[in-house]
């Protein structure tokens, strides 16, 4: 473990190249490169994440599983993937994103390809919980990488571009995994992807890089000529904050991080609600083909890819940096759209896909601010525990989407799945509220707490 812990550390820094032009033309090439790099990384983490919500239906007629038992393999993932993603977010921190990300994707290709040869409910269990436990290891890293690799004033319009790799890759895989389920098996449907998330892995290694100055270049505030968000910027080598560091002073204490994580957790019932139920909810209530129902849900993905790169871009240059009141708009917006779609009749296809399109602008936008809120919260050392912590009480809102809304609909139908939704929406829109009138009073203060320096890793 020591030697797998240490194959993982943070590459060393590179003395600064004094040339402004090179160091424009290392910046313009490393900062297009990283980003497509994590875009499309990420994307396939979809892949193996979402392939079982699509072979669900498959997977239920040929084993004869009942929807408590679907819910509950999607629960064991939601389970584990949240409590990964904060040890995960602790120690992205303090590794190379660059093979941490890589191993990450190639791991959930491997346990996809061992549930994709199983029949037993608990060897489903084991593999798909291993699963979600290395699935976390994918959004610590590409966070890490956008807090230094973009500044501030910029950071949420590319944090939103990049987020919207969540929404490539899910819509993608229901098409890609119902295709290959209704020409071959939903075992096929899940090897396909698993295939392609260990090439991309592969890649990745290729593609990714560490920090600016692991290049030799210099903090991305200095390049930007903005002012630094944490001391280690200035400095000439590896500066990590401690474990006890990152945990208790920049994370666990700080009033902001737990109000994000739990408008996070509510954000996470009603995606993965949508997300894991809504394909069941058009092919069994309201009668709609398999393959167009397949087609509700990506879009579903595309409002998404809409609705992050909207709330980025407003937060940056409407609201001035200000994440709240994108978040606040959206959760309102959540709540009329719900209702929207609940009180639907049969029959409305088209109609049925413009309302998820709409709940899946309205649910990405505060999904992928909530995160960057967190992550610029703390010390920049500290972001990708920050936003693991978030995701982890996420995640434990994506668990109750799983078997607890699977237990719902066996006993009362898809009322209470619609309720929950309603619920989840309308309690995000109260949390934030308050802090709407506080937007321009909170700031990274919390971040400049008594923290210091570990031992710095030596040069190469």
């Amino acid at each position: 473990m020591t030697s797998f812990l240490s194959f993982l550390k943070p590459a060393p820094y590179q003395p600064l190249i004094k040339d402004q032009t090179v160091i424009n033309q290392d910046y313009r090439h490393w900062r297009f490169r990283i980003l497509y790099s994590l875009f499309f990384g990420y994307a396939i983490f979809y892949f193996t994440r979402k392939s079982y919500t699509f072979i669900m239906p498959y997977l239920a007629q040929d084993l004869n599983l009942s929807y408590t038992q679907l819910g509950f393999l999607s629960s064991i993932l939601y389970i584990t993937y949240g409590i990964s993603k904060f040890l995960s977010g602790v120690q992205a921190d303090r590794s190379n994103p660059r093979y941490f990300m890589a191993i990450g994707l190639m791991m959930t290709g491997v346990f996809n390809i061992l549930f994709a040869f199983s029949s037993s409910l608990w060897l489903f269990a084991l593999f798909w919980g291993l699963n979600g436990w290395f699935q976390a290891w994918g959004w610590p890293a590409c966070c890490k990488q956008l807090n230094y690799w973009y500044a501030k004033s910029e950071r949420g319009l590319w944090y939103g571009i990049c987020s919207t790799s969540h929404n490539l890759g899910g819509a993608l895989i229901p098409i890609l995994a119902v295709y290959l389920a209704l020409q071959f098996n939903w075992r096929v449907a899940m090897l396909v992807p698993a295939g392609i998330s260990i090439i991309m892995g592969l890649i990745l290694i290729e593609r990714l890089r560490d920090v600016p100055r692991t290049l030799g270049l210099p903090s991305v505030e200095i390049y930007r000529k903005e002012k630094t968000e944490c001391e280690s910027d200035s400095l000439t080598e590896h500066s990590l904050l401690s474990v006890k560091d990152i945990l208790f002073k920049q994370v666990l204490t700080n009033k902001l991080v737990w109000i994000m994580s739990i408008s996070y957790f509510f954000v996470y019932v009603v995606r993965i609600a949508v997300n894991d139920w809504i394909f069941m909810y058009l092919t069994e209530e309201k009668s709609v083909d398999a393959y167009l129902a397949s087609w509700a849900v990506s879009a579903f993905e595309i409002g998404g890819f809409v609705g992050m790169i909207i709330a980025g871009w407003s937060s940056d240059y409407i609201w001035k940096g200000n994440r709240v009141p994108s978040m606040v708009i959206c959760a309102l917006g959540m709540v009329f759209s719900t209702l929207g779609l609940w009180y639907l009749p049969a029959h409305y296809v088209y109609l049925d896909l413009v309302l998820l399109a709409l709940i899946g602008a309205f649910v990405f936008g505060p999904q992928m601010i909530v995160g960057l809120a967190a992550a610029e919260f703390v010390d920049k050392r500290a972001v990708s525990a920050s936003n693991g912590f978030t995701g982890t009480i996420g995640y434990f809102g994506a668990a109750c989407a799983g078997m607890p809304i699977g237990f719902m609909i066996d006993e009362w139908g898809w009322n209470g799945f619609f309720l929950t939704m309603l619920a989840s929406s309308l309690v995000i829109f109260l949390i934030l509220l308050p802090l709407w009138s506080a937007g321009g009073k909170y700031n990274m203060q919390s971040a400049r707490l008594n923290t210091s320096p570990e031992v710095k890793p030596k040069e190469a």
